[in-house]
């Protein structure tokens, strides 16, 4: 693993690669034309490669970097995308040589402002940077009432503070960049409640609480969610609304 950072995710990094969401293509889609070339993207905290590979479409080539070597190893192979072990805050990419930079679901771990830094420095002048979360998972109004009492009830106490930036959709960062407005993007899939739970145990919270208790939290709602969703083989509409900050690195001549 590489430097100082907080890993709340190799330790079940195959279950998060496996339950966690996929973005929209729609959003690539959308950054991809707000760039002026489109040689190399630099994909941040890349966890399993779930931004990487929709990048890889787009772009000649993808860094995607992430400072948990077990992450990594779940990611998935493509011949554009050369996945490397680095800290957020040090890249080891060539000073602007970046079209585009993205972090999905994490800059709220990183030494920001260090961070934030290390961007300004590997995007080219005019280049463009996103970085996006999501917070509350919506099905329907009874099933999103009995995840949300495991996330604020249940695992409440065991969520880091960091936490409290994605939940405000990290409106409360600083961004150093010129804001472009984005339009809306949702996750939009369908799971079976078995994938619901695999997600629900996938949350940084969820295994810290299995780690300090021997016991795994979702089993606490394990009936009244059964309830509420019927037939466990029924696939249901899952969504998440995506919070998105997006800006263009300052030209040369500005």
């Amino acid at each position: 693993m590489a430097g100082d950072f907080k890993d709340n995710f190799s330790k079940q990094s195959s279950v998060y690669a496996r339950f966690r969401p996929k973005y929209p293509d729609a959003l690539f889609e959308f950054l991809a034309n707000l760039c002026r070339r489109h040689e190399l993207a630099w994909d941040c905290a890349t966890g399993n490669g779930q931004s990487a590979v929709p990048l890889a479409r787009l772009f000649g080539s993808v860094l995607a970097t992430d400072a948990s070597d077990r992450q990594l190893m779940n990611a998935e192979p493509n011949p554009r995308i050369q996945y490397r072990v680095a800290a957020a805050e040090r890249s080891g990419l060539a000073t602007g040589s970046a079209d585009l930079i993205t972090v999905s679901q994490a800059i709220h771990w990183f030494r920001i402002e260090e961070f934030w830094t290390e961007a300004k420095r590997v995007l080219r002048p005019d280049a463009v940077i996103a970085v996006w979360c999501y917070a509350f998972v919506e099905i329907t109004p009874d099933i999103d009432a009995v995840v949300n009492r495991l996330y604020s009830e249940i695992v409440g106490r065991y969520w880091d503070f960091e936490r409290k930036l994605v939940e405000d959709g990290y409106q409360s960062l600083d961004f150093p960049f010129a804001e472009l407005t984005a339009p809306p993007f949702m996750i939009d899939t369908s799971w079976s409640l078995s994938h619901l739970i695999g997600y629900l145990q996938s949350w940084s919270a969820t295994q810290k609480f299995i780690a300090a208790n021997n016991a795994d939290p979702t089993e606490m709602i394990a009936r009244e969610l059964a309830d509420q969703w019927g037939n466990p083989s029924d696939v249901r509409h899952v969504r998440w609304p995506l919070r998105i900050r997006i800006g263009r690195n300052p030209p040369e001549n500005s």
